[in-house]
C-alpha cells in the first residue's frame, strides 16, 4: 500500500478514465456493469485513503512526471477537495450498484456498455476537477464531465431528454466559454496557468481591469454551470427527463464541483489580490442565494412532478450553499461545504427512493403515488428520511449544515436577523412540499392514482443502496466530526488566502 501511496492523486483520475474505454468493449451489459462498479468502487476506496493523508499531513501533492509546477502539472487534494471526493465516488458507486435494477427498464442492453463508460468519463472528469491544481486542467475535465453528463441524460427512453439536454448543452458551453475566456486574461497578465503561482504573480500585477473584468466572466460562467439562481434554467428538465440512476448522480455532484470551481478560484487568485473583491463577491451572490432560496422553494411547493419537485429543491439547496459562502467568515464557509456534503446525500437518498418507485409506478407524479406506502414502505421510509435530511430535522445531515449556517449568520451583526429569518423560512417551505409527497404516500386513497396497477416493493439490489445512503443521512447526523473537521480546515483555507 505504502508503494501506491504517493500515487493516490493521479490514480482518482485514472482508474475510471482507463476504465471507461474497457466497459464498452465488453460483450454483455452485465459485465461492461461489474466493470464500471468496480472502478467506481476502487475510486470511492481512493478517496477514502486520501482523506486518511489529508487529515494526517494537509495538502498532498502529485507532480506528474516529476516536473515541479509552474511548469509541469501539478495534481493536489486538500481538506475541502477530500471532502468532496468523497461525494463523487460514494454517489456513483450508489448509483451503479442501483442501477443493475432500474436501469434495465431504461435502456436497451445493447447500448449500456457505452452508457457505463460514458458515467466512467464523469466520475474521471468530476474527479480530476477536484485534484488538478491547474486553471486549463480544470476546464479540460470540466468538458469530459460534461459531455459524458449529456449523453447520460439523452440516454433515457424519454424523448423529452433530447430537447432538455440541448439546453443544458446550450448552458453549459456558454458557461465554459465564459471561463476560459476569464482564464486567458489572467494568463495573460500572470503567463502561468498554475493557481498557486497565480495567486503570487497577480500581486505584481500593475492594472487590475483585466483581472476585475476575468473574476467577472469566471463567476458568472461557473454559476451557469452551478445553476446559480436565477441561472439554473437548465436544470429543473434535465433532472426531470434523465434515466433516474442518472439524476442521483448528477444531483449530488454536478452542481457541487460547479460551486467549488467557483469558491476556490475566486478565493485562492482573486481575493487576496483585488481591493474590496470580497465585498463584490458577497453582495452579487447573497441576493442571488437569498432569491434562489425562496423562489425556488415556491415553485417546489407547487410542483406535481416529483422529479422535477426534487430539482427545483436542488436550485434552492444551492442557494444555501452560495449564502454561506457569500458571508466570507469562517464559519459561513464551514457551513456552505458541509451542505455540500450533506444535501449530496440527502438528494442521492431522495432520488434513489423515486428510482425504487419508478420500477411500479409509470408516471412520477404526486396524484399516482397516493397510498403508495402500504405496498412500498421501505422506498417512502428512505424517503422520508432523506425529506427530514432536506428540511434540516436534527438527528440528520440536514441539521449540520443549517446549523452552522445559522452561527453563521448570528456573526453578521445587523444582517444576522434577516438572514436567518430566510433560513427558516426555506425550511418551512420545504416542510410543505416534503409534506406534499408524504402526505399523498401514506395518507392518499389508492384508488385515485393506482387503479389496477400493481405496486410492490423494490428489489433487494436497490434497496440496500438506498437504505446504505439513508444510514449516511443518519450516521453525519448524529456523529457528523469528519465532514466537519474536513470543512473546518477547507475554510480556514480558504480565508488564509485572504488579505
Amino acid at each position: 500500500m505504502s508503494s501506491w501511496a504517493p500515487h493516490l492523486p493521479v490514480l482518482q483520475v485514472v482508474v475510471p478514465l482507463m476504465t471507461a474505454p474497457l466497459a464498452v468493449l465488453m460483450p454483455d451489459r452485465r459485465l461492461a456493469w461489474a466493470l464500471a462498479t468496480a472502478a467506481s468502487i476502487c475510486a470511492l476506496a481512493i478517496a477514502i485513503a486520501l482523506v486518511g493523508d489529508v487529515r494526517e499531513q494537509g495538502t498532498v501533492v502529485y507532480e506528474v512526471g516529476s516536473w515541479a509546477p509552474p511548469y509541469g502539472i501539478a495534481l493536489g487534494v486538500d481538506a475541502m477537495s477530500a471532502l468532496l471526493l468523497l461525494v463523487v465516488a460514494g454517489a456513483s458507486t450508489l448509483g451503479l450498484l442501483a442501477s443493475a435494477t432500474s436501469l434495465p427498464g431504461e435502456i436497451e442492453p445493447q447500448r449500456q456498455p457505452q452508457f457505463y463508460a460514458a458515467w466512467l468519463l464523469s466520475l474521471a472528469g468530476l474527479s480530476g476537477i477536484l485534484v488538478t491544481a491547474d486553471a486549463f486542467n480544470i476546464f479540460v475535465f470540466m468538458e469530459i464531465s460534461s459531455l459524458s453528463a449529456y449523453v447520460l441524460i439523452a440516454g433515457g427512453p424519454d424523448k423529452r431528454a433530447l430537447p432538455s439536454v440541448f439546453k443544458y448543452l446550450a448552458m453549459g458551453t456558454i458557461g465554459a466559454t465564459f471561463y476560459l475566456i476569464g482564464v486567458g486574461l489572467v494568463y495573460m497578465m500572470t503567463g502561468t496557468l498554475n493557481l498557486a503561482d497565480m495567486e503570487q504573480r497577480l500581486a505584481t500585477v500593475g492594472d487590475v481591469k483585466p483581472i476585475l473584468v476575468a473574476a467577472g466572466f469566471i463567476t458568472v460562467g461557473l454559476a451557469l454551470k452551478a445553476a446559480v439562481f436565477p441561472l439554473h434554467v437548465w436544470l429543473p428538465n434535465a433532472y426531470t427527463y434523465a434515466p433516474n440512476v442518472v439524476t442521483v448522480f448528477l444531483a449530488a455532484c454536478a452542481t457541487k464541483i460547479s460551486i467549488y470551481i467557483l469558491i476556490r478560484f475566486d478565493f485562492f487568485v482573486f481575493q487576496g489580490n483585488l481591493t474590496a473583491h470580497d465585498w463584490q463577491f458577497s453582495y452579487f451572490l447573497m441576493p442571488l442565494a437569498i432569491l434562489g432560496i425562496l423562489v425556488a422553494s415556491m415553485v417546489a411547493i407547487f410542483e406535481t412532478h416529483l422529479k422535477r419537485l426534487l430539482a427545483w429543491s436542488s436550485v434552492a439547496q444551492i442557494g444555501y450553499i452560495i449564502l454561506g459562502a457569500s458571508l466570507i467568515s469562517v464559519t459561513g464557509l464551514t457551513a456552505s461545504m458541509l451542505h455540500m456534503f450533506n444535501h449530496a446525500i440527502a438528494k442521492g437518498t431522495a432520488f434513489l427512493a423515486i428510482a425504487c418507485l419508478a420500477l411500479s409506478i409509470s408516471s412520477l407524479d404526486i396524484r399516482n403515488i397516493a397510498g403508495v406506502a402500504r405496498h412500498m414502505p421501505w422506498t417512502m421510509a428512505a424517503f422520508v428520511v432523506a425529506g427530514l435530511s432536506l428540511i434540516g430535522v436534527p438527528g440528520t445531515a440536514g441539521f449540520i449544515s443549517k446549523w452552522y449556517l445559522i452561527k453563521a449568520a448570528l456573526e453578521m451583526g445587523d444582517l444576522a436577523f434577516p438572514l436567518i429569518a430566510v433560513i427558516l423560512i426555506g425550511s418551512v417551505m420545504a416542510v410543505i412540499y416534503v409534506w406534499r409527497v408524504v402526505e399523498s404516500a401514506y395518507f392518499g386513497n389508492a384508488d385515485a392514482g393506482m387503479s389496477g396497477a400493481t405496486i410492490k416493493e423494490a428489489p433487494l439490489a436497490i434497496l440496500i443502496p438506498t437504505w446504505i445512503a439513508v444510514m449516511l443521512n443518519v450516521w453525519f447526523g448524529l456523529a457528523p466530526a469528519l465532514p466537519v473537521e474536513l470543512s473546518t480546515r477547507a475554510a480556514e483555507l480558504l480565508m488564509g488566502h485572504m488579505p
